[in-house]
Formats: C-alpha cells, structure tokens, sequence
C-alpha cells in the first residue's frame, strides 16, 4: 500500500497540517532499546505509528524512516498505537519519495525472472488449440488439453 493523497484535518480537530494515510516500515528509537514499528499516518509536523511495544506517553523518541532521523514526544498512545509528535517540521515527500519506485535491484530481479520464465500458450480459440495440439503430435510434444 502507497501512501494516500494528503488530507486536510476535520474542522473539529486541532490539527491543521495536512495527513498521508500510509503503511511502511519504520523504527522508533526509545530509551529501552530499538523498537520495529509500522508508519499509519504521517504529517510534517508528526506520525501515527504501531509498534508491539509501545513506549509510554510523554517519553522522547527517535523516528527513523530510511534516511529519515527526527527526535519526537509521544503524544498519545493506545494499545499498540503510537500519536508522535515531532520536535520539528519535516518534509513528508522524503520519507514517502520510494514509494512505488523499484529499485535498480528489483529492476534487474524483475527483468531476469522474466527472461528465464518459460513462455505459455496462453488463451487460446478452440480451433487454435486443436491446430497446436495436431502440430504437437507431430513434433513429439504435449499440449495439454485445458489451462
């Protein structure tokens, strides 16, 4: 899942930045120790995130996101969820900029698994078939008769 188009907040909140409804990877750095934790809602100025441990509210935290490191104050949390309030704005494009671009290892991936991938028949006519089928005969290979 990509991120959303950013939304601006309901007249009855506080909030006034814009919001991207989102699902990536992230990582909270707390006093405890490094916790894995998956990015739901992103503004500039902070981040709704779940993470299995959750650290308590009013703690300092570091989030991390790719290359992405902001200092944040918890502001809320419930349950597995996390409301982050970050220490400054940020750029919210830099951390959803990968989104839906491969990388040039993907790329490569992607590019040789299609060339070794065997070609198919694909969907074929009735009529088509029983001319690949006599022609399999002939050449001594096996058409299977459906998909």
């Amino acid at each position: 899942m990509g991120a959303e188009n950013f939304v601006n907040a309901s007249a009855g909140s506080k909030r006034t930045a814009k919001r991207a409804r989102v699902l990536l990877s992230a990582k909270l750095k707390t006093p405890g120790g490094e916790v894995d934790a998956r990015l739901r809602d992103l503004s500039r100025k902070g981040a709704l995130v779940e993470c299995t441990q959750a650290p308590a509210k009013g703690s300092e935290v570091l989030f991390v996101r790719g290359s992405t490191v902001v200092a944040a104050r918890v502001a809320w949390a419930a349950g597995n969820r996390v409301g982050l309030e970050f220490d400054h704005m940020i750029d919210e494009q830099e951390l959803l900029v990968h989104i839906g671009k491969p990388s040039a290892q993907q790329k490569h991936q992607a590019q040789a698994q299609s060339y070794y991938r065997r070609p198919s028949l694909g969907r074929m006519s009735v009529e088509d078939r029983r001319v690949a089928q006599a022609w399999s005969v002939a050449v001594g290979l096996n058409i299977p008769e459906s998909e």
